[in-house]
């Protein structure tokens, strides 16, 4: 999901480039959407890890 994030980020930061004011402005909302959505899903995630007492997995 953050991956979508990014990819309508970078899609509304060319469209502004481009001058397409209306495609950058509905981009940029949809990246803001998906990267709050992902950071809640993450959050929750940390938080049952963390009441189930297991330690993240190391990278």
């Amino acid at each position: 999901m953050l991956q979508w994030a990014v990819t309508f980020l970078v899609l509304a930061l060319i469209a502004g480039l481009l001058g397409f004011g209306g495609v950058a402005a509905i981009s940029i909302e949809f990246a803001k959407i998906l990267f709050v959505i992902f950071l809640v899903l993450f959050l929750v995630a940390a938080i049952g890890h963390a009441m189930r007492g297991k330690t993240p997995p190391a990278i």
